[in-house]
């Protein structure tokens, strides 16, 4: 039933729960990943009464639906009044399916972030502009016109040619290859003998690493993440509690921290130097970036809907490029920008943020956007922003490359209509909203439990949904959305999901180099890529090692750990004869008790025996500090 008065903007309507079941279990009649249960419907645009009386802005709605009815091409959205003044919304893209769719610290760190602001230097061209100029009072205009939608061309889905037997291994390979394990292996042989040139000392404990062990390696790293301990020494301790026998039996304690210390992506001897012409701020990571990134786009097609947003590394330590954002589960961390798939979570890109700007916000979110969408262009794809990319500019842009978008503003934007402005349009009540429209660029601003106000070029104006909201004493009532705040709703969702799933169980611990942070960022990005398509490739066809109720993401990381170590087994006897043979003479090779730091830390014996002691006395060819007791000695023994 429809309830109107004489002066409001919109009419509010009422509906049943239980009214048109048929229509709501419909989901293909619903536009983009809109939820079969949110109920919608279509209100007419009035203007004030100052402006017009009541009798003319019926006819001139009457006269706009019936131009939308008649003028709609190619998949576009219209208005349809019917014979009874019911209004309905008419979708005639038939490609619209559920199914298709923080605080800087100080600067401690080995690497100024500030420099990286070359990595978006191809960005620095003229930003695009509207044909007309948005901040004239002539540019936006009553949201009286239909809008285009182009049928959406581009092929989606997991893009491979491995069949049934492939294993979780296999989907991991087409985002994280040999070749790169193998790239990673070179530098990390390179770089232990780096590490001897430049200490004058040889390092007795370490012997060159191979494929298989560098894939036992990260095996052991990703159940790290399952199986979490607070110091990756208990791991090998020797209490039946807390040691773990299947790492013990892998490769010991100290061999792996050996890989962990000598662990490297790229050769230090070819570093150019600070201030050259071919410095590059992220040289250490260059090598996984150009293999990763390309990976992860060709891997799988983007769907219809996709989210950019900001994602977050949490860290410890002090870094330059540490950022606090407040609206993330992790308040404070490294800072990334990501291309995310709206349904899965599957991650397209991931941009490391490069440092601050001089530039406005808005200015950097429409370079961060276009970056990020660069190979969609003419798809007519759906992307999703919050405020902090959102602009009339960037609208604009996108649509001339192609694609749509919708996200909330702030109305502090250039070219935000002044007369959306809470200024203009005084106190909202909940749930009432206004617009203004400009061909297919859609400005709407509404009261919620506060003022939201979005852009978007993909959603017809006075298409109403009425959501369900619930006041303290549980009564629950229904708020009408407009379609923009609707579909923004149903598809923003997209790297919070997969931080969701990266974040369930990490790869990496805390380290004092920030590059690092960024490798365990990737192979676990990498992990979770290969999880969506893995279980979109599958579907109730799970690999071997899986059962249909263990189709998770657990059980995907466990199996793939397990395929990548594999029957590997350190050479324990080689490490014990070593050791053995220099223990006569540890003057000879340097092993000696002296004092480390100033600071005192846990003794490294204590923590495998399951107790806490801390020294500033340690080895320092074994880079641990021991008490100055009988731990030395045990240590070494």
């Amino acid at each position: 039933m429809a309830a109107s008065e004489k002066g409001e903007l919109f009419t509010i309507l009422e509906t049943n729960a239980e009214t048109d079941k048929d229509t709501a279990s419909n989901t293909e009649s619903f536009p983009l990943n809109l939820s079969a249960d949110v109920k919608w419907l279509e209100i007419p645009f009035r203007k004030r009464v100052e402006e017009e009386d009541e009798y003319e802005n019926e006819l001139r709605g009457e006269q706009a639906a019936a131009a939308a009815a008649s003028g709609n091409r190619d998949g576009g959205c219209s208005i349809l009044l019917g014979a009874d003044s019911d209004f309905k919304y008419e979708d005639l893209d038939d490609s619209y399916s559920g199914s298709g769719c923080t605080e800087t610290t100080a600067n401690d760190s080995d690497i100024d972030f500030s420099d990286l602001e070359e990595e978006l230097s191809d960005l620095r061209g003229p930003i695009g502009e509207c044909d007309e100029d948005c901040t004239s009072k002539s540019f936006w205009g009553e949201p009286d016109q239909p809008i285009s939608i182009e049928e959406f061309t581009a092929s989606t889905g997991p893009r491979h040619a491995l069949g049934d037997k492939a294993d979780s291994r296999d989907y991991f390979r087409l985002l994280f290859p040999d070749t790169l394990l193998e790239h990673i292996v070179e530098q990390t042989n390179n770089y232990a003998l780096y590490r001897q040139r430049k200490s004058g000392k040889l390092d007795p404990h370490w012997r060159p690493t191979d494929l298989r062990e560098m894939q036992a390696y990260i095996g052991l790293n990703i159940l790290m993440g399952i199986n979490q301990l607070p110091d990756y020494g208990m791991y090998w301790a020797t209490d039946i509690f807390i040691g773990n026998a299947g790492f013990k039996k892998t490769m010991t304690a100290r061999r792996f921290e050996k890989l962990n210390q000598n662990i490297h992506l790229c050769d230090r001897d070819q570093e150019p130097a600070r201030g050259q012409p071919e410095y590059d701020g992220l040289y250490k990571i260059r090598p996984l970036l150009d293999v990763v990134q390309k990976t992860m786009w060709e891997a799988y097609g983007a769907n219809r809907c996709l989210t950019v947003d900001e994602g977050a590394i949490a860290v410890k330590g002090r870094f330059s490029a540490t950022q606090y954002m407040p609206s993330k589960p992790i308040k404070k961390g490294l800072k990334v920008w990501m291309l995310c798939d709206s349904k899965s979570g599957y991650c397209h890109r991931a941009n490391i943020y490069v440092g601050k700007s001089n530039e406005d916000s808005g200015i950097v979110g429409y370079r961060v956007v276009t970056s990020l969408v660069r190979g969609l262009e003419g798809k007519h794809h759906h992307v999703f922003l919050d405020s902090f990319f959102t602009s009339v500019p960037l609208v604009h842009k996108l649509l001339e490359l192609g694609l749509y978008m919708c996200g909330t503003t702030q109305q502090n934007r250039k070219g935000f209509p002044d007369a959306l402005k809470l200024k203009n349009v005084g106190k909202l009540a909940q749930g009432e909203f206004f617009q203004c429209q400009h061909g297919n660029i859609l400005a709407t601003v509404m009261r919620d439990t506060k003022v939201i106000s979005c852009l978007s070029s993909n959603a017809a104006p006075g298409i109403v949904g009425i959501s369900q909201g619930k006041q303290k004493d549980g009564t629950i009532y229904g708020v009408p959305r407009p379609l923009p705040l609707l579909l923004y709703q149903e598809n923003m969702r997209g790297v919070d999901l997969c931080d969701q799933l990266r974040e369930c169980y990490l790869v990496g611990r805390p380290c004092k180099k920030w590059w690092r942070y960024f490798l365990w960022f990737y192979l676990n990005i990498c992990i979770v890529n290969a999880f969506i398509i893995l279980r979109e490739s599958r579907k109730g066809n799970p690999p071997p090692g899986f059962s249909g109720k263990q189709f998770t993401q657990r059980h995907f990381r466990i199996r793939l750990a397990q395929l990548l170590i594999g029957d590997y087994q350190g050479t324990r006897g080689v490490e014990r004869a070593s050791r053995k043979r220099h223990s006569d003479s540890p003057v000879e090779y340097g092993h000696r008790l002296e004092r480390m730091s100033e600071r005192s830390r846990r003794c490294r014996n204590c923590t495998n025996r399951g107790l806490r002691h801390e020294s500033v006395f340690g080895c320092k060819i074994c880079n641990v500090h021991l008490c100055r007791g009988g731990c030395f000695a045990e240590f070494h023994k």
